[in-house]
């Protein structure tokens, strides 16, 4: 028997600790993949973790929905300088409160519209900051449910309706803040092809990638292969949050863009693969170089990157993710494009070397800093060849 991976033993570890139930790990570079799959799929030990698990990556979801969109402007159907209003009319006359700290009701009017591109660069306005505390920001949480819960959320004319009582916390293209404008992504890719999301994304991204097991739900045939998805208790023993026949059981209302995919690794990998080619994937185009390469590359200021500072930890973004700008840490290579999900899941990839890496398990992150498994998992596979 051949020696465990490191990749494998680190894994290994963490489940055997209690971390998580279990975990798919993958590191590929070119045709050169290694998979490690450890522990089950639900804290009982009911069946062992495969290649082909199925996952709920909460905000792996985001450059998904960014590279749908992208596609769409790519075909002209809209362009990033385009105000938003024009399918999104509930966005037409948005406030903004007057300064970040100050309470929802004093407000002034937006000074500009809000873009196609602001809602891509996560800079329309709304959002989550570093400062969870302001008053400004409280009226947010009565409209984002946690989407680790879809079918919570209400549906998308609703959610919309009340989303635009919400004042913007800063004024658009101000600031960067947290996923609401992933949300909005989605919601404008389905008023453009007035069509619903789960369609636009199968058509335009998950056939042509061969993302099979990609999408809002997952059918009572493929369900043995979803994992269980568990929350931490104060005593940090593992909960049970959601089972394979729970909320994910069926479509929910509202589609999130920005957190309500289930998937696999392998999934993943074929959506990362083709970021690498500069959009192609099996000799057809499905994103411009164009496309890809703004996905890829930061537009935040410095400030932007200060405003949030807690997701972000000084690095840029893209479009649907974090891209390092600094080598803060062994695995923050300059140019490193990717994202972290609250149901415990990442996936980066590296142009310079075409490197993916991607980790799944099942146990919800208590706040947005990474858990000690994911700083594990970056810094066992920085600037390594799959074994």
């Amino acid at each position: 028997m051949s020696e465990p991976t490191a990749l494998d033993a680190t894994l290994r570890r963490h489940v055997d600790e209690g971390a998580v139930p279990g975990a798919v790990g993958l590191l590929a570079r070119g045709d050169d993949v290694e998979v490690v799959t450890v522990g089950h799929t639900d804290a009982a030990g009911t069946a062992p973790m495969t290649r082909d698990s199925l996952f709920r990556i909460a905000s792996l979801t985001k450059p998904i929905t960014a590279a749908a969109l992208l596609t769409l402007v790519d075909a002209g159907r809209l362009g990033l300088a385009d105000p938003v209003d024009a399918w999104l009319p509930e966005l037409a006359k948005p406030t903004v409160v007057r300064t970040p700290s100050a309470p929802p009701d004093d407000v002034v009017p937006a000074a500009r519209p809000i873009t196609v591109e602001d809602l891509l660069s996560s800079r329309a306005g709304w959002g989550f900051p570093s400062d969870f505390s302001s008053p400004a920001v409280q009226p947010l949480f009565a409209v984002h449910k946690d989407g680790r819960s879809p079918q919570q959320v209400a549906a998308p004319d609703e959610w919309l309706a009340a989303l635009t009582g919400v004042p913007l916390l800063y004024q658009p293209g101000e600031a960067w803040l947290y996923n609401t404008c992933s949300d909005l992504q989605g919601l404008l890719i389905a008023r453009v092809t007035d069509r619903p999301l789960p369609e636009v994304l199968r058509e335009r991204l998950f056939e042509p990638l061969g993302m099979t097991d990609t999408g809002f739900a997952v059918p009572a045939a493929k369900r043995a292969r979803f994992t269980s998805y568990y929350g931490i208790a104060q005593d940090r023993t593992l909960e049970l949050a959601d089972a394979p026949d729970g909320q994910w059981s069926t479509l929910p209302a509202f589609p999130s863009g920005a957190g309500g995919l289930v998937s696999t690794a392998g999934d993943w990998l074929a959506f990362a693969r083709m970021l690498l080619a500069d959009g192609t994937a099996h000799g057809r185009r499905v994103l411009s170089p164009a496309s890809v390469r703004r996905m890829t590359v930061n537009h935040l200021t410095g400030r932007q990157r200060g405003i949030g500072r807690l997701f972000l930890d000084g690095q840029g973004w893209g479009y649907g993710g974090q891209v390092d700008l600094t080598t803060a840490e062994p695995w923050n290579v300059p140019g490193r494009y990717g994202w972290t999900g609250g149901t415990g899941t990442t996936a980066h990839i590296v142009p310079a070397t075409g490197t993916t890496a991607i980790l799944l398990t099942q146990v919800a992150m208590d706040d947005p800093r990474p858990t000690p498994l994911m700083r594990a998992f970056w810094q066992i596979t920085a600037d390594r060849t799959p074994t």
